[in-house]
């Protein structure tokens, strides 16, 4: 009987912290390849609620077209500068797989990691202070009470 795929599923965004937290992952929680998937996780946010402006007129779909456009090709950007850092860490033998979820992060990712059954989930921290983290809300802090695996948090230094 073959063993269950092991999935490490990472977080990543256009900080520096997610990127460095992918780094890290690679370095201590991919000791060998066997029967290991890393998933890319990157989370668009929700669409504009696109509103009357003062003349009465909707954003025309050119515009709304182009706010989608410019979200695919930083949700590409990202995750090619996820898998650059795989390469430059000679991880090229790693199982790997891109997802791109839409709406709120934290519950973005806590559904991902129930529905793709993640063994283990990887997030950068921002740091932010008690102040900031009240005021914006912490996506590692969410996902750590709500997640339903383990949750590594990794702080840049």
């Amino acid at each position: 009987m073959e063993k269950k795929e092991f999935k490490i599923m990472v977080g990543v965004d256009e900080s520096k912290e997610s990127m460095y937290a992918l780094s890290w992952c690679i370095n201590n929680l991919i000791a060998d390849t066997n029967n290991k998937k890393l998933v890319l996780l990157y989370v668009k946010p929700p669409p504009a609620v696109y509103s009357f402006d003062a003349g009465g007129y909707i954003f025309s779909t050119d515009v709304i077209d182009a706010m989608e456009k410019h979200s695919m090709q930083l949700a590409n950007s990202v995750m090619e500068r996820a898998e650059a850092i795989c390469r430059n860490l000679n991880a090229t033998d790693i199982k790997m797989e891109r997802v791109v979820g839409i709406g709120d992060a934290k519950n973005v990712i806590c559904s991902a990691v129930q529905k793709l059954e993640a063994d283990t989930l990887v997030l950068g921290s921002h740091g932010y202070g008690f102040f900031k983290r009240a005021i914006l809300g912490s996506v590692s802090d969410h996902c750590v009470k709500h997640a339903k695996c383990p949750v590594v948090i990794v702080r840049h230094p």
